[in-house]
C-alpha cells in the first residue's frame, strides 16, 4: 500500500487494528461502535468550533471582536458555554407535561445522530452502507419535526406552541422541494445509495470532475436544496421560529441550562448534516476538485468542503434579513415547489436525450424560461416601493 493510500485509509487502518485486539466473535461489534464513537466525537467538536466561529465571523461582519476572553482569542468560549448549560439550573413550568418536555431534545439529538450514518465521510467511511441510504436520511429526518411539537406542545405556553406550529409548516412546506431536489441525483444515478451517489461523481474529463452540480438540472437542484435545507434548519433568513421579536425564543422558551443546549446542538448538527447531504448529492461527497490533487485525503475533501458551506451559512446570516411569514410560504409553494417538479422533467429529458450539446442548450433554457415566468408570476402582486419611517415623537 502506498503512502498516499494508506493516508487516504488511515482512520479504517485503525479501526481494524483496534478490533483485531479482541475475540473474532466480537470484532463485528467493536468495529460498529469504534465508528459510533468516531461520529458521536467528531462532529459534535465540529459543531464547538462552528460556534466560534460564526460567532467570530459575525463579530467581524459588524465590526466587533466575538468573544475574546476564554483563552487565546476567545477559542476556548464553547468549553465555558458547556459548562454553564451543564451547571445551570433546568426549570420546568408547574403545569408542562414532564415526561414529553424531557424527551424532547433527546428525540431531536437522537434523530440527527441516525442522519450521519449513511453519510459518507471518505472512501470506505460510511457508518451503515444501504441500498436505500437517501430514503432512510429523510425518514429519519420526519422525526425532527415531531420533537419540536413535542417541546412546543408540553411546555403549555401558548408563546412555544405558537413557535413550534410555525416552526412544522415552515418545516414541512421546505421539506417537499428538498426531496424533489434530491431525486434528480437518484435518477441519474440510478440508486438510492449514498455510496453510489458519490462514486457516480467520481469521474473525470481531463482535470474537471463529474459533479452533478457542473449540468443544468444539477446546478437548479442544488440551489432548490441549499435554499430548502437553510429553511430546514432554521437558519437566516429563514429563522422565523425563533423570531425573537414575536414569540420570545420560539417553540424552546421553557427550556433552560442542558435541554437548552441540547436544542442548540441538535440544530447545528442538523446544518452540519444537511450540508454534508448536499456535499453528497452534488458536489461530489469526497472526491476531489481536480484530478491532479487526488493523492489528498478524500476524508479531508470531505471536511474542506464541509467548512466551504458552514461559512457560506455563516456568511446567509451576516447579511440577510430575515423574511415575513407569508413570504416565506408563498416562496416555498409558488416557487419552490414547481421549480423543483420542472427540475425533475429536465433531469429525465437530459438522460434521453443522449451525448451532445443539444440537451445543455433544451435544459439550460427550459429551467430559464421557468426561473424568469415563476420568478414574475411570484412579484406580480407584491406592491415594493421606497421604504418609509417613522420616528416617535
Amino acid at each position: 500500500m502506498s503512502f498516499i493510500q494508506s493516508m487516504d485509509q488511515i482512520f479504517i487502518t485503525l479501526q481494524h487494528w483496534i478490533a483485531g485486539l479482541f475475540p473474532l466473535w466480537l470484532q463485528p461489534a467493536v468495529m460498529a461502535i469504534l465508528a459510533v464513537v468516531a461520529i458521536l466525537g467528531a462532529f459534535p467538536a465540529i459543531f464547538a468550533v462552528t460556534t466560534v466561529l460564526e460567532r467570530k465571523g459575525l463579530g467581524r461582519m459588524q465590526n466587533r471582536l466575538g468573544p475574546n476572553r476564554v483563552g487565546p482569542l476567545g477559542i476556548l468560549q464553547p468549553v465555558a458555554d458547556g459548562i454553564k448549560s451543564l451547571t445551570k439550573e433546568d426549570i420546568v413550568p408547574f403545569t408542562a407535561d414532564g415526561l414529553v418536555h424531557f424527551l424532547a431534545p433527546l428525540v431531536l439529538v437522537t434523530a440527527v445522530f441516525l442522519g450521519f450514518a449513511v453519510l459518507p465521510i471518505g472512501r470506505n467511511m460510511v457508518l451503515v452502507n444501504m441500498d436505500a441510504g437517501l430514503f432512510f436520511f429523510f425518514a429519519i429526518g420526519a422525526s425532527v419535526e415531531l420533537s419540536i411539537f413535542m417541546a412546543g406542545w408540553s411546555s403549555r405556553n401558548k408563546y412555544s406552541l405558537l413557535g413550534a406550529m410555525r416552526a412544522i409548516a415552515q418545516m414541512i412546506s421546505y421539506e417537499v422541494p428538498l426531496l424533489l431536489s434530491s431525486v434528480v441525483a437518484v435518477m441519474i444515478t440510478g440508486s438510492l445509495s449514498t455510496t453510489k451517489i458519490v462514486e457516480a461523481q467520481s469521474g473525470f474529463t481531463g482535470i474537471f470532475p463529474h459533479w452533478y452540480v457542473f449540468t443544468p438540472w444539477g446546478f437548479a437542484g442544488f440551489i432548490l436544496f441549499v435554499i430548502a435545507a437553510l429553511a430546514e434548519t432554521n437558519r437566516s433568513p429563514f429563522d422565523l421560529p425563533e423570531g425573537e421579536s414575536e414569540l420570545v425564543a420560539g417553540y424552546f422558551t421553557e427550556y433552560s441550562g442542558f435541554k437548552f443546549a441540547l436544542f442548540f446542538l441538535g440544530e447545528y448538527l442538523g446544518m452540519l448534516s444537511i450540508a454534508g447531504f448536499g456535499i453528497t448529492l452534488f458536489l461530489g461527497g469526497w472526491g476531489a476538485p481536480f484530478s491532479f490533487l487526488g493523492f489528498i485525503p478524500s476524508w479531508l475533501w470531505f471536511f474542506l468542503k464541509l467548512f466551504a458551506a458552514i461559512s457560506f451559512f455563516i456568511w446567509l446570516r451576516g447579511t440577510l434579513p430575515r423574511l415575513r411569514q407569508d413570504q416565506l410560504m408563498n416562496f416555498a409553494w409558488k416557487f419552490m415547489l414547481p421549480m423543483a417538479l420542472l427540475n425533475l422533467v429536465v433531469a429525465g429529458a437530459w438522460r434521453f436525450l443522449g451525448e451532445g450539446w443539444q440537451r445543455w442548450i433544451i435544459c439550460s433554457v427550459v429551467l430559464l424560461a421557468a426561473y424568469f415566468l415563476l420568478g414574475r408570476t411570484l412579484m406580480r402582486h407584491q406592491k415594493l416601493g421606497p421604504r418609509s419611517y417613522r420616528y416617535a415623537e
